[in-house]
């Protein structure tokens, strides 16, 4: 009898905690988000609004002045900004808070992110009613602003918020990758631009510049240090090669085609040219713009949304002034196989809108995530760096187009650096392309960049890189990022293990106590047999 007393206290604590902690899990249980008939203008709100910021002051500056005019415009809602250092550490802190409901209103991330915050849980909004609703939807008849109409919005940038067969996003910012080169080495070695450049071209004129004098200066920069070329994200730099070639990746579907003969061959050109001394990545050496504007790296490659780190007079540089060395900057395009056909990557971050239970809470995110895309904010962003706005409405007002035709006048607002990198891409649109999103893609991604660092710093070991090297290596990838854990199928890909990172602490709790609660039940299990074994051999003997 004491025994069932025991049983039950432990049953009880047991109950009480899981309803305990999964009450901290209640993003489980949040119902569908359905559109409010009307804005209830008569209460408050307080919502918190996510996004990234380097060291670019005026990107704060263009937050702040967001917050500021629409709250202007609706004053029942107030925006608490909270700013986080790079996209990983939003991703984890999301991840991290949908176990307890306690995600921000909106947030500034990528899709590859979002597929993630979407396992099992209702925690970010589909927009495509919102999308359409008369009053509140793009364009609506209640908006207090004039923001753009789906229609207006780039569709290629659009597109790139659309995965499961839904919009789970709007664009905010576009950006691609773009060559930063050091023209004046170029021609100092002998060589002149092409219209278009070619990996054969780069790889070509890098070898040429590791050649060095008898005391080990380089013949070209007349310094100790010279790293010809230099990829700042080598996960985009396998993408993009694999994709001008025409070689797998992922399918729609996510299934994993990465590891295939083509992928091997790019990795074996890098650890060619890397043992010469004529490669590196950014993980390994450092900021390509530290190199470029020192003399000290002839090709850079790093996003439009960089420019502002390149060139002679860059406004952002890293280096002191006395490490500046003058030279005339060219901003092509990437490298590509084929110049006829060119594929370049599109990036850039994303706004999404997370659930909560109150839906009218849910329409002032959302009132506030389309503010994102009026005129104003979208071209104050974009003179800060290399970013194009995401609107025809905006790329073609006459401030836009003013701000790029003054390309030059300073090296602040208009560096021409900056305003080339976002012409680059405002003339490449059409050649961009994206990667597939489902839950696992942000792995696939991650892994695809870690095969080149790999080998890379397996050439500066010294180490062999052969046909057996890559078999380990392809091994050594696939665990490190589970990707033998992602299954395929149609829309979003589920995988025996979610794309969460760490597990939060309530979960880890959670399980904690189911694995504490089992081991009593079954020690007083034990016990009571043991007692009632006992008990019948002594009636026996009696």
């Amino acid at each position: 009898m004491k025994l069932r007393k025991k049983l039950a206290l432990v049953l009880a604590a047991f109950l009480l905690c899981s309803l305990v902690l999964t009450g901290c899990h209640g993003s489980q249980g949040l119902e569908a988000f359905e559109i409010p008939e009307e804005f209830d203008t008569s209460r408050t709100y307080e919502i918190t609004f996510w996004a990234k910021n380097d060291t670019n002051v005026a990107q704060t500056k263009v937050y702040e002045k967001a917050i500021e005019d629409f709250q202007a415009l609706y004053p029942n809602i107030t925006v608490n900004l909270r700013l986080y250092t790079d996209y990983s550490r939003i991703y984890n802190d999301v991840i991290t808070n949908i176990a307890t409901n306690t995600t921000p209103n909106v947030c500034i991330t990528y899709p590859d992110h979002i597929a993630t915050y979407l396992t099992g849980t209702n925690s970010v909004i589909a927009l495509d009613e919102l999308f359409a609703d008369a009053k509140y939807g793009l364009g609506g008849s209640e908006l207090r602003f004039d923001g753009p109409t789906q229609e207006e919005i780039i569709p290629q940038f659009l597109e790139e918020c659309s995965f499961d067969g839904r919009y789970y996003a709007v664009p905010y910012m576009r950006s691609t990758e773009a060559c930063y080169i050091n023209k004046t080495l170029v021609e100092a070695l002998g060589y002149t631009l092409p219209e278009a450049l070619t990996w054969d071209f780069i790889w070509e004129v890098s070898e040429a510049a590791t050649a060095k004098d008898a005391e080990g200066n380089y013949l070209v920069n007349g310094q100790k240090v010279m790293i010809p070329f230099i990829y700042k994200s080598t996960d985009n730099m396998m993408i993009q090669m694999l994709r001008q070639r025409g070689a797998g990746y992922s399918t729609n579907t996510g299934k994993i085609e990465i590891f295939n003969d083509t992928t091997k061959e790019i990795l074996m050109t890098v650890a060619e040219h890397a043992a010469t001394g004529a490669f590196s990545t950014f993980k390994i050496s450092s900021y390509p713009a530290n190199f470029l504007n020192a003399g000290q790296c002839v090709f850079a490659i790093d996003s439009t949304a960089g420019a502002t780190w390149m060139g002679s007079h860059a406004p952002l540089s890293d280096i002191s002034e006395d490490q500046f060395v003058e030279f005339e900057t060219a901003v092509m395009a990437i490298p590509q196989y084929d110049p006829e056909n060119p594929q370049m990557i599109s990036q850039g971050p994303s706004v999404c809108v997370f659930n909560k239970e109150d839906d009218q809470e849910v329409l002032a995110s959302w009132l506030f995530a389309q503010f994102l895309l009026t005129n104003d904010v979208q071209l104050g962003y974009a003179k800060t760096e290399g970013y194009v706005p995401v609107t025809a409405k905006a790329q073609n007002s006459d401030a836009y187009q003013d701000y790029l035709s003054r390309a030059g006048e300073d090296n602040e607002t208009y560096y021409d650096v900056k305003i080339q990198a976002s012409k680059l891409l405002l003339d490449n649109t059409e050649h961009t392309f994206v990667t597939a999103v489902f839950n696992g893609s942000a792995s696939l991604r991650n892994a695809a960049g870690q095969l080149i660092e790999n080998v890379t710093k397996s050439i500066n070991r010294r180490e062999t890189v052969d046909e057996a090297y890559m078999q380990k290596l392809y091994s050594d990838v696939t665990a490190l990022y589970r990707l033998d854990q992602i299954s395929s199928g149609s829309g979003m890909v589920s995988s025996e293990r979610a794309d969460l990172g760490q597990l939060p602490t309530t979960s880890k709790l959670l399980l904690g106590g189911l694995a504490l609660t089992w081991g009593l039940i079954a020690f007083y299990v034990a016990v009571d047999k043991l007692k009632s074994k006992k008990k019948g051999v002594k009636t026996h003997s009696d």
